[in-house]
Formats: structure tokens, C-alpha cells, sequence
């Protein structure tokens, strides 16, 4: 049959072309007193009513209109007299694409756990919540490349295989096309990667971070933006295996420059979210109050989304040094009365989310910058301080969330970096090309890594991991 062209949802909820004849194709959501169907088609996260004559409509097909079955329906649009919408269409004309068994489909109109959804995570896109997540992420997305963009920064696409590992965390996915059940030895009896595909041992990227430097040596700014492997084994609500960074590097930029950039991605992203995804922000919003309500009074949030996310955009990011905050954490309330899991008793410790979140929503109630952190729990490619102890490393601590980016002022100068590498046995040969940076031309620079999910979490107010990426690589989980 012949089918005229469909108009999006999106654009027909704001429509006063009333009288008009109009198609609209999408998914039923429900479908009450045998004449109110609820249609989706994805453009956004409200539904448009479209109301069918059932008297004049064959009963075979009024059974087809299942919840999940894809729907063709042409009518009028008028201005409808239910609360909640202006608009609705009086079908004309309406053809079943694609049946859903109600008795098979997953997903019901009613509310399911997070938890379930997980488990048909192919489903879930279709739910409203996963629908406003997902346009947010798409939002950040975007918002991230104009604001690179507009500062003249070239995107680079670094590697996905590579054979260094720019943390040196050790913990990597390796790849290889070896013969598991028959691998290569050598006369030492260790694996023969000379025999692999790329004639050495090989993983998944960490980070594009040394990469990006090579570029900004050349380019003065550049940025990644891409997948990063963690072969950790974290089941927690805010570790991925596979997770997307952003990683921005820039040559004759020191710790001040590179402080002041994140903070103004930070708040040009979210603002980006907020004016593009109103209507989704306002729903997730919602759910959060919903979610907190079965929450005792004390674990729940001071501010709702909405309000969290204003504030980050209206407050100057708080800085200080590590060794400000170690004094802060010390004399608190929380550290004194032994309420924090790790006690803070000395220099030196590595700060974990509940001291972050405290400096963050307890004690300047902003969000906070923590640099000059000790060398020990920091990388080895970072700016060494004059004082021996700490490197000119940064932390961007947000509420609720914690560490949201983390970057430096990376060591330009080549013996340092050399005597630091020596220190922790990182094999100088292997990163010849990335000491060449400090060879030839070298000169101050700086850059941060910003993980995706985490951002895409704390603009959300989703409160696992898990629920901002569509198919989540976790632990003994890859499905999908």
C-alpha cells in the first residue's frame, strides 16, 4: 500500500497545524480502552496519542495493537482534549509493521528495575528512561567536539592496539591470533610473540594519551576522544572494561592553562545537555526524586538534578593542593569521629571517593581541583615539583561522583623523565618514540583525561556505570 511520509513525533507534539493529514510510524507503548494507542518513534521521549475508531476497525488488527509493535498511522491532527498533550491524531488509516507477541515481550508498561533491564539490555532503549539517557550521551558527545572545535584543536584518532602501557597499571587486555591450545615457545620456554600477527606482544589501549602528546608536539592542541580498555577486575558501580575518554593535549600549556580548560569543557558540556535535552533532564529529574523516596532521609541527596547541575555551572571550581586537603580531611568531623571507611592520618595516602565527595559537598560545597599530589600515587610522566615530593598533577572532583577528570603538566624534561622511568623499571627502549618528544623541540604541555561514562553518569544522576553505556563490558560480562 502506498504510504505517505512520516513526520517525526518530536516535531508534531509542538505542531498547531491542526486539520492537517499527517503519517506517523513508530512503536506502541500502550494501548487502553480498545481506541487510545500510545506511540514512540525515539525522536523524543514523549509519547503522541493517536485515537482509532474501533467500531469501524477490524478486529483482528485491534488485537495486533500490542505493547513493542511497530505501527503505521495516518489521520488528522487535532487538538486533544485529554490532559497532558495538546495534540493528537484521529486515525484514519492504520497498518500493523510489525507484530509483538504481549505474552513474549519483556517489556510491559509497567516499571522495571535497572537490574532486569541490564539483563535485556538489547531491550532497554526502548524504555523511557534509557531513551533520555542516551540523548543526553549523544548531547555530551557532540558538545565535546564543537567545544574543541571552536578552539581550533585537531582530533586525532589514536591507536586501539598498541604495544606500551601509558599508565603502567599492568592491567591490559592482550591480543594476539596465537593458537591457545598449541602456542609458540622460545628455547626459554616463554611464549614466542615473534611468531604473533604483529611479531610482539600486543593489548588493547589504556589510554591515548602518549600518542596525543607526539601529535601536540606538532599540532599545539589536540584531542582524542575514544574507547580505553581496563583489564581490572572491579565489579563496582563505576568501573567499565571498555569505557570512552577524552583526552586533550596541548603544547605551551602549563598546570594553570590545563586547569582552566577542563573547568570550561566541564560547564560548556553540561550547559550543551541542559539546553538540548530539557525535556530529558526533567524526566530523569524525576525519577531520581521517585528513586529517592524509598531512600532513608540521611542518604538522600541535598540537590535534585536539575539543581546539581546548575551547580557546577554557576560556581568558580574550588583549587587546592593536596597537601591543603590532607589538613582539611585530617581535622574533619568524619575523620575525627571514625566515620570514614579509610582514616586519614598521614600525607601521603591516596584519596578515595569519600574524601572527595566531602571536600566536594560537605566542606566548600563546589566542585574542587586538587593538585600537587605526592609522586608516588601519581604517573610517571607527570612534571616533577621543585620540592622532590609532589608533581604537578590535577584532579576535578565533582559532587556525588568524585574524580571526574584527572591530568598534569607531563615532565618535559628528558633526563627527569628518564630517572623517573629508571625508578619504576618502565623499559626506556620500548618508548624511544615517546622520548623523542623531549629530544627534539621539546617544551612545556599539559593535558587531562576525562572519562565519558563518569561524565555522562553525573548528567544522568544514573547511579551505576553500567546504565550509561549500551552494552556495558564488565566482569565475567560481555553480552550482546
Amino acid at each position: 500500500m502506498e504510504t505517505s511520509k512520516r513526520t517525526k513525533i518530536k516535531e508534531l507534539l509542538n505542531s498547531t497545524a491542526f486539520g492537517s493529514i499527517i503519517t506517523v510510524k513508530g512503536w506502541v507503548r500502550t494501548f487502553r480502552n480498545n481506541q487510545f494507542i500510545a506511540i514512540n518513534d525515539g525522536s523524543t521521549i514523549n509519547n503522541i496519542q493517536a485515537v482509532v475508531d474501533f467500531e469501524n476497525t477490524d478486529e483482528t488488527t485491534l488485537k495486533r495493537i500490542t505493547t513493542g509493535a511497530a505501527v503505521s498511522v495516518t489521520g488528522e491532527l487535532i487538538e486533544s482534549l485529554g490532559k497532558g498533550q495538546k495534540v493528537e491524531i484521529k486515525v484514519k488509516r492504520l497498518e500493523i509493521l510489525g507484530d509483538s507477541d504481549a505474552e513474549k515481550f519483556p517489556l510491559q508498561p509497567k516499571k522495571h528495575s535497572l537490574e532486569f533491564l541490564r539483563e535485556i539490555a538489547h531491550l532497554r532503549f526502548r524504555t523511557n528512561t534509557f531513551n533520555a539517557v542516551f540523548k543526553v550521551r549523544h548531547a555530551l558527545a557532540f558538545a565535546i567536539h564543537q567545544f574543541f572545535n571552536e578552539r581550533g584543536f585537531v582530533y586525532m584518532h589514536t591507536p586501539i592496539i598498541t604495544a606500551s602501557d601509558a599508565e603502567g597499571a599492568g592491567e591490559m587486555f592482550r591480543v594476539t591470533t596465537l593458537d591457545f591450545d598449541n602456542t609458540p615457545r622460545t628455547e626459554e620456554g616463554k611464549v614466542d610473540f615473534k611468531q604473533d600477527f604483529f611479531g610482539k606482544s600486543t593489548n588493547l589501549t589504556v589510554s591515548g594519551q602518549l600518542e596525543g602528546e607526539l601529535a601536540a608536539m606538532a599540532f599545539g592542541d589536540i584531542y582524542t576522544f575514544g574507547p580505553t580498555f581496563r583489564a581490572e577486575n572491579s565489579n563496582t558501580t563505576r568501573h567499565l572494561a571498555e569505557f570512552w575518554m577524552i583526552e586533550p593535549e596541548m603544547a605551551f600549556y602549563d598546570l594553570k592553562d590545563n586547569m582552566q580548560l577542563a573547568e570550561d569543557l566541564l560547564k560548556y558540556v553540561i550547559k550543551h545537555a541542559m539546553d538540548t535535552c530539557a525535556d530529558e533532564i526533567e524526566f530523569l529529574k524525576n525519577r531520581l526524586l521517585e528513586e529517592e523516596k524509598q531512600k532513608p532521609q540521611d542518604e538522600r541527596s541535598e540537590l535534585d538534578l536539575a539543581a546539581k547541575l546548575n551547580f557546577c555551572l554557576n560556581n568558580d571550581f574550588e583549587r587546592l593542593t593536596y597537601t591543603e586537603a590532607i589538613e582539611i580531611l585530617k581535622n574533619s568531623t568524619p575523620n575525627k569521629k571514625k566515620k570514614f571507611k579509610y582514616l586519614i592520618d598521614s600525607w601521603g595516602a591516596d584519596l578515595q571517593s569519600e574524601h572527595e565527595r566531602f571536600l566536594v559537598e560537605k566542606h566548600f560545597k563546589k566542585p574542587v581541583i586538587l593538585t600537587d599530589y605526592p609522586k608516588e600515587i601519581k604517573s610517571f610522566y607527570m612534571r616533577q615539583n621543585d620540592d622532590g615530593k609532589t608533581v604537578r598533577a590535577m584532579d576535578i572532583l565533582f559532587p556525588g561522583i568524585g574524580e571526574i577528570v584527572g591530568g598534569s603538566q607531563r615532565e618535559e624534561r628528558l633526563e627527569l623523565l628518564e630517572n623517573r622511568m629508571k625508578e619504576l623499571n618502565i623499559p626506556a627502549e620500548e618508548l624511544y618514540w615517546y622520548l623523542d618528544t623531549r629530544r627534539f623541540g621539546t617544551a612545556p604541555h599539559a593535558g587531562f583525561g576525562l572519562g565519558f561514562e563518569r561524565l555522562v553518569l553525573f548528567v544522568t544522576g544514573m547511579t551505576n556505570i553500567r546504565d550509561v553505556i549500551a552494552f556495558p563490558r564488565t566482569p565475567k560480562s560481555a553480552e550482546f
